[in-house]
């Protein structure tokens, strides 16, 4: 499953079920935008299209 690989991902910076599934669910819908209170973990976290990653666009 996505999210629990993105939790693996994020080891040094811990990454919780909730976060993982936001960014599961951003890639599934082509978005990068992320409506969150939680800013320092969502500044870190990367958005996976094909072979890139792209930074989240926090809302």
């Amino acid at each position: 499953m996505r999210a629990f690989e993105l939790m693996g991902t994020y080891r040094d910076h811990p990454m919780d079920l909730a976060d993982a599934s936001v960014i599961t669910a951003a890639e599934t819908l082509g978005t990068r935008r992320v409506f969150t209170l939680d800013r320092n973990d969502f500044e870190t976290y990367r958005i996976k299209r094909g072979h890139r990653l792209y930074p989240v666009e926090i809302v």
